[in-house]
């Protein structure tokens, strides 16, 4: 008999098999690392990412994730491990706690995390609440100008804001280069009233939450000068960078339409029990309303990045 014959006779078909036959699912797709030598180093160093036992360390929390939330629905690409790993640096405990976190927020503030998608937001977006800044800092760090000055309440909820500083985060963090070097979070606060301020009390702060870095500024700009180089600002922040762009990071967002649709928009599995086992972040509730949810955010990005 040929061999392709006896292949044929040996190798049955995925439709002949039982279920308790059927081959396992794929692997995730292979990791391919995007980082500049220089970046590598500053992973090394700041980070403790050793090149070398990379995907050692990604297969260890992929395999805590199987072993310890067998039914949470959560991608184990490599790509997506290593952003939490960074976040801890490579600390496996303190990694998978950060990714159980994750789902856990996205699931228990449905009307933040679902349908998050940017043409679900376009009046946010087009009203410039948020943008991000061309130029990054000498850190490396990207800019997320945030001016709480362009909501008008009457035309959206609070939370649509929340959901467009979400929206531009995950858009950020998939880049390796972001997961090393961090983001700034710049609240503006000048020209905006006390009470319209106060809803947006958790940006009130200077502080390294993950990757994540809070500057404060009102009218006064000398602190932020210190801070971040009038080079990349615009001008309204006494900066030399022109006139602050908001069109380009719309247009930014408006072309991951299908990578969001793909992550945020489709229904979370009934066997996925993570709501029985990992308790929300404090705040995050989802009766919550629009003014409790805001001050929540501080909480959640604490738990998540």
């Amino acid at each position: 008999m040929s061999e392709e014959s006896d292949s044929l006779r040996t190798s049955p078909s995925v439709a002949s098999l039982s279920e308790n036959e059927l081959p396992p699912p794929p692997e995730p797709p292979g990791y391919v690392c995007s980082l500049t030598e220089e970046l590598v180093t500053k992973a090394r160093e700041e980070l403790q990412e050793k090149p070398e036992w990379r995907l050692r360390d990604v297969q260890a929390l992929r395999d805590m994730v199987r072993k310890e939330y067998p039914n949470l629905s959560t991608s184990l690409d490599d790509a997506f491990l290593l952003r939490f790993l960074r976040a801890r640096k490579f600390d496996y405990d303190r990694a998978l706690q950060l990714l159980v976190n994750y789902h856990s927020c996205r699931r228990s503030w449905p009307e933040v995390f679902n349908n998050l998608k940017p043409s679900a937001l376009k009046d946010v977006l087009a009203s410039g609440f948020l943008t991000v800044l061309p130029h990054t800092d000498p850190r490396g760090c990207h800019v997320v100008c945030i001016r709480p000055d362009r909501w008008i309440p009457s035309n959206y909820p609070i939370t649509e804001n929340i959901r467009a500083i979400y929206l531009t985060l995950e858009k950020l963090i998939q880049s390796e280069e972001t997961q090393v070097n961090g983001i700034v979070i710049l609240a503006d606060y000048k020209g905006v009233s006390l009470s319209k301020a106060s809803h947006f009390g958790p940006f009130i702060a200077k502080k390294v939450i993950g990757i994540l870095q809070f500057f404060l500024h009102g009218s006064d700009l000398n602190s932020l000068h210190t801070s971040l180089p009038r080079s990349i600002l615009p001008r309204e922040y006494g900066g030399t960078a022109g006139e602050l762009d908001t069109a380009t990071w719309n247009a930014v967002l408006l072309a991951s339409e299908d990578d969001f649709v793909k992550e945020f928009c489709q229904p979370v599995p009934a066997c996925d029990s993570i709501l029985g086992q990992v308790l929300p972040p404090e705040g995050l509730t989802s009766d919550a309303q629009c003014d409790d949810s805001l001050r929540a955010v501080k909480s959640q990005l604490y738990s998540c990045y």
